[in-house]
């Protein structure tokens, strides 16, 4: 049977991006990113005093248990968040649920600042905390998928890699933040005041925090790839060439339509942002705690550590974005991946020896593995899915794999830590455990650097390199 020819593609076919455009976008995701990240930061940073805070019964030991719980109760809510805000982006568009997104952040946020103490209002405090908690992790679950999503959808074929890096650099600035502030603020006020009230001022700069990112977001146009989406929806009844996912009724794709085709992506998203995932809370996350708790370093000493190691990974980040656009996806991935899996244990035994030298070395092997994966994962996600379902599918698998594996990673580790008479080696095994379930999936995933977004047509930065695409194309034999 003679195959199908495709049609030729045209001029008129390919978007043409806007450099300024595009970086507008990118700071506008980003920022939005770095408050979420932010947010979840302060609470990490902060698990010891609020522990203290609301539930002052019991030891340290189950205290912080407790503080961790209720730092993992948000990411239950984040799938049922991902659920409901991906398609909606994929129905009415990426802006405003990002608009959405953020107000509810911000609010979350701030309302956990404004909570009474367990000593004031005794039960209802820890209630609060958690239903503040819950508004987080339900806006934050369309956070991540929709700003992946702009970006890749605003960035050129040949430089997502490269603008998608800024994604995790609005991450690492997040985490940064909350962790200078914490520093400066443990610091200055001392233990006692953090406990009685200093605590509370990291949450309260959420309300402005929010005021700009959302005023940067409701500044920009939909993505490219959405208008054209939209139009082809509501004006075509056939696909855009070179963009078979594309009919009328695209964006308009129920949630079960989601989960029965995407299925396989689905899965394979699970496992990738899963792994990806714990290395992240491990380090970012847990570590200022392991420090502290299980080493006995110095609250102010552990934050010292994770600054300069985040300091060393922004420094590296976007030109980890360029080497997966010039190099593929998969090796940038699959190098995190076994360095975390080949490196664990070096670096925790290095961590464990105490010396500075020693403990900034260990820090820096963890880091330099999981700036692989940072600068890589946000370009690689939203190229999984065709543009009519990506944010809705994206949403969906990252957070259902954010729920079950990332927001639990600290809680999990303190528990087994606790479950194994205090192995202060578990969180290496455990870190080792992830990246070899993320290898896995990374040797399953198609490589997509370079290339149009499934469902898209292609996109490039000048008219020069469209001209020479339609070109190229016309020149090779069609089928």
């Amino acid at each position: 049977m003679a195959r199908r020819k495709n049609p030729p593609l045209r001029r008129t076919d390919i978007t043409i991006t806007d450099e300024k455009v595009v970086k507008r976008a990118v700071k506008a995701a980003a920022l939005g990113n770095a408050m979420e990240w932010f947010d979840f930061g302060i609470y990490s940073y902060l698990a010891v005093t609020i522990g203290k805070v609301f539930f002052p019964g019991g030891n340290d030991t189950t205290s912080l248990l407790s503080s961790f719980a209720t730092f993992a109760v948000a990411f239950l809510v984040r799938p049922l968040g991902g659920a409901y805000f991906g398609p909606l982006g994929d129905r009415i568009g990426r802006k405003k649920v990002l608009a959405l997104t953020m107000i509810m952040m911000a609010l979350g946020t701030l309302s956990i600042g404004l909570i009474p103490s367990h000593a004031a209002i005794g039960f209802w405090s820890p209630v609060l905390l958690i239903l503040f908690r819950l508004v987080q992790g339900f806006s934050t679950g369309g956070e991540y998928g929709g700003a992946s999503t702009f970006i890749a959808e605003y960035a050129p074929d040949k430089k997502r890699g490269y603008f998608g890096s800024f994604l995790e650099m609005g991450t690492l600035i997040g985490y940064t933040g909350a962790a200078g502030i914490v520093l400066i603020l443990d610091t200055a006020l001392g233990n006692e005041a953090m406990l009685h009230w200093g605590w509370r001022i990291p949450f309260l700069i959420a309300g402005p925090l929010g005021l700009v990112g959302l005023y940067l977001r409701v500044k920009l146009d939909e993505t490219p790839a959405f208008q054209k989406l939209e139009a082809t929806g509501s004006h075509a009844t056939t696909p855009l060439p070179h963009s078979p996912h594309l009919s009328e009724n695209a964006p308009r794709r129920k949630l079960g339509e989601i989960l029965a085709q995407q299925w396989p992506t689905l899965i394979l998203c699970v496992a990738l942002v899963g792994a990806y995932n714990i290395t992240d809370y491990m380090l970012l996350s847990y570590m200022p705690t392991y420090l502290t708790d299980t080493l006995d370093y110095q609250e102010s000493h552990g934050l010292l550590i994770l600054l300069g190691t985040m300091a060393v990974l922004m420094c590296v980040l976007t030109t980890i974005g360029k080497l997966n656009d010039r190099y593929g996806r998969k090796p940038l991935l699959m190098t995190g991946m076994l360095g975390f899996f080949l490196l664990a244990i070096p670096a925790f035994l290095l961590v464990k020896q105490g010396s500075m030298l020693a403990v900034l070395t260990g820090m820096a092997l963890l880091g330099l593995s999981l700036v692989c994966l940072l600068g890589t994962m946000s370009a690689a996600l939203p190229a999984l899915f065709p543009t009519d379902v990506r944010y809705g599918s994206l949403s969906i698998g990252y957070n259902l794999a954010v729920s079950l594996f990332g927001g639990t990673t600290p809680l999990v580790i303190t528990a087994l830590m606790k479950g194994f008479g205090g192995n202060i080696m578990v969180p290496a095994y455990y870190t080792m455990g992830a990246a070899l379930v993320g290898a896995i999936a990374v040797a399953c995933m198609k490589e997509t650097a370079q290339l149009p977004l499934e469902g898209s047509p292609p996109s490039v930065a000048t008219k020069e390199e469209a001209i020479e695409l339609v070109s190229s194309e016309s020149r090779e034999p069609r089928f």
